[in-house]
């Protein structure tokens, strides 16, 4: 009986020793290294897609084993030889040509365990790894699929590799296009802290490119800045992907931010304390994620009514094809424009304000590029484009409307 007793209190013992031991875990969760994790083989992997008529390629994937739920970023590489040693980026950082990359990895960032392949960026990720002539495509061709997972204080985890066959077509390699974010708050553009597709040049301004900085040809990082007048009280962040909240720079990204000019919120926005209002300019490397705001130290700028486009498109119309003003919200002034230009042949064009000829802008670049007064004609493409000009540093931007 006591030797019963005994094992019944030893038993107990444990129970209740595990139990403890269970609960201080789930409180103090450790964080675990995994080894890889599990990519799914998409639906009609076997049957094939027609990256000429497909928009994209949902892939779901299981979380890394971190030892519990966590906010890791996923992206995806492609190869077409199953080997992973060379990457696009690498190879066309050595401008001897001699460097041979056997693997892409595709832009996109996924927050969550899916995600849409775009079709359109893997077609020119193969196109980057074949160099294929432009009569010399594949009938088809299987594409090796993996994702990796990165997570601060873990080293960055790879999936199984997954194979899908595809109907290729060739892709005209360009440098990519500068990386772009956009600046969103209650003293952004229309101030409604509208953050979609449709809000881009309303709730969303993107920033631009810095005359004289060189962009990564193939991934298109560098230094991207928006230079306005931010008002006591307002507020704003930056994010990356319109309609994606998880990436963003608030208060705390910014380095070195004066403290007696900027607080932040419980929502961690930049706030423009009382008498801080003014010119400002916000500088983001999109390469290293570093960001300051500094003040604008130069005449104070002009606030015009109106700027145009004239060019060879409209007659040289110093009034013609008006832009809209981005900055509406109540009280704001205004110095960004945009505007949709569609041009059907090749043409140049500048930017006038005010319906005449006496302040200008204009430069040799297309389609990024900062004008100065009286600056050269712009050469711009056949296309439909979405505008953007600020007024103050000249900066404008033709982003393509695929």
């Amino acid at each position: 009986m006591k030797n019963i007793l005994k094992s019944s209190l030893l038993l107990l013992g444990g129970v209740c020793l595990f139990t403890a031991c269970e609960d201080d875990n789930d409180s103090n969760p450790t964080l675990l290294q995994p080894d890889t994790f599990t990519l799914n083989t998409p639906a009609y992997a076997e049957v094939g897609y027609d990256l000429a008529t497909s928009t994209e390629i949902p892939f779901t994937w299981s979380q890394p084993a971190y030892g519990f739920p966590v906010a890791a970023q996923y992206q995806l590489q492609v190869s077409l030889t199953d080997t992973w040693n060379v990457s696009v980026a690498e190879a066309e950082a050595d401008e001897s040509g001699a460097t041979v990359a056997d693997y892409a990895t595709i832009e996109d960032i996924y927050t969550e365990a899916k995600g849409a392949l775009n079709a359109s960026k893997l077609s020119k990720a193969v196109q980057q790894i074949a160099h294929w002539e432009a009569d010399a495509v594949p009938a088809t061709q299987d594409i090796n699929v993996r994702a990796f997972s990165v997570l601060a204080g873990t080293d960055t985890v790879y999936s199984n590799v997954v194979t899908i066959k595809t109907l290729p077509y060739y892709v005209e390699l360009k440098d990519a296009a500068p990386q772009l974010w956009y600046l969103v708050g209650s003293c952004i553009g229309d101030g409604s802290w509208g953050n979609s597709a449709d809000a881009i040049g309303k709730g969303l301004i993107p920033l631009m490119t810095i005359a004289g900085e060189e962009y990564d040809k193939a991934t298109g990082t560098g230094k991207i800045a928006y230079t306005g007048y931010f008002p006591a009280g307002g507020q704003f962040k930056l994010v990356q992907i319109p309609g994606n909240w998880d990436i963003q720079k608030n208060f705390d990204s910014f380095a070195g931010i004066d403290a007696t000019l900027f607080e932040s919120n419980a929502d961690g926005n930049v706030v423009v304390k009382e008498g801080a209002a003014g010119y400002y300019t916000v500088t983001l490397d999109t390469k290293s994620g570093d960001i300051a705001i500094a003040p604008y130290t130069a005449t104070a700028p002009r606030v015009f009514t109106s700027i145009a486009m004239p060019g060879g498109h409209n007659g040289w119309d110093a009034a013609g094809g008006p832009m809209t003003a981005t900055f509406t919200y109540d009280g704001a002034e205004n110095h960004m424009w945009t505007t949709t230009l569609t041009l059907d042949a090749d043409t140049e064009l500048k930017f006038a304000a005010d319906g005449g000829w006496d302040f200008n802008w204009g430069a040799v670049e297309f389609p990024y590029g900062a004008g100065t007064q009286n600056g050269a004609n712009i050469a711009a493409k056949a296309g439909v484009y979405t505008v953007f000009l600020n007024d103050i540093t000249g900066q404008y931007m033709f982003i393509a409307n695929e």
